[in-house]
């Protein structure tokens, strides 16, 4: 893990962490990373903000999900600090977590998933932790508010629940290219939540700018990997976008073999919003093309 990077205000007020570079193929994060590592000294009016620009050492160097251990960081939280690498970077991690009074986990779907902007966090079984956790993703002023069910391990989200840290993870885009429009949102964002709590002069965002919250309880609902699994393998040529609306039974996209031809037919396997869809064109079967975020009286919160 990279050495974190302190701002510290001189005067009392919340600890917030600030993580980036969980994975190596997400790049608007550790650009947004560096940026706020730039522009929060003087600006801070209370508190402490510590921002770690590269979670994953060798995954970042490498460019790829995972680091040279094979391991997936944001599976193997709270880690082990004699482990290998992707271990040591998670045990790191999780001991900032822990000593922190707030977590922001900034995320895309890397090279593999193309994700419509939400702010997630786990439903919480303490409603006063949920409520904070809703008001941090109000704040950091994205499109999408996406609750989900609170049981997974693994992750920095879990490791902050184990801890009693209020925490949300954002997704934005993804792909082989860098969207700077992304790395803006992420600032701004990361801002918004800071105003939120009174860190800085600027006043906190409404949530004028959401178009959708949803909370679902359903498990591993929040595990994007396992989602509308390909039947074959080819070319992927989807036919929808992040943040429009299908019903189940909708043309998804179509999955080509290059060498025979071959047209394979997806179709939604839900009705409700595109959340993300994959990126990268080539597939084997059993990849996750994407997946769909349901709007039903079960799980919607509230839909703007």
């Amino acid at each position: 893990m990279k050495d974190p990077v302190i701002i510290d205000s001189g005067f009392a007020g919340p600890a917030v962490l600030i993580t980036a570079g969980v994975h190596g193929d997400e790049y608007e994060p550790v650009m947004a990373a560096y940026r706020l590592a730039e522009e929060l000294p003087g600006r801070l009016l209370a508190g402490k903000v510590t921002i770690v620009t590269g979670v994953n050492s060798t995954a970042l160097a490498r460019r790829t999900r995972c680091g040279d251990d094979g391991l997936d960081l944001a599976r193997t939280c709270p880690g082990d600090p004699d482990g290998s690498s992707t271990q040591r970077d998670a045990a790191a991690v999780s001991e900032l977590i822990r000593a922190s009074g707030y977590l922001i986990d900034l995320h895309t779907g890397g090279r593999i998933f193309d994700i419509y902007p939400m702010a997630g966090y786990m439903i919480h079984p303490d409603p006063a932790m949920l409520q904070v956790h809703r008001d941090m993703a109000i704040a950091f002023g994205l499109p999408l508010i996406w609750g989900t069910e609170p049981s997974p391990n693994g992750r920095t989200l879990s490791v902050a629940r184990d801890a009693g840290v209020p925490s949300i993870y954002v997704e934005y885009g993804g792909g082989a290219t860098v969207r700077s429009e992304i790395a803006d949102a992420y600032v701004k964002g990361c801002l918004g939540v800071l105003a939120s709590l009174k860190m800085t002069a600027a006043e906190a965002p409404s949530a004028a700018h959401l178009k959708y919250w949803i909370e679902d309880d359903t498990p591993n609902n929040g595990h994007l990997q396992s989602k509308m699994p390909a039947p074959a393998d080819g070319i992927f040529v989807p036919a929808v976008e992040p943040g429009t609306m299908v019903a189940k039974g909708d043309l998804w996209g179509d999955i080509l073999d290059p060498v025979t031809g071959r047209s394979t037919t997806v179709v939604a396997d839900d009705t409700g919003i595109v959340l993300f869809i994959r990126a990268d064109a080539v597939v084997k079967a059993g990849d996750s093309l994407g997946g769909i975020t349901a709007i039903n009286e079960r799980t919607r919160r509230r839909t703007v």
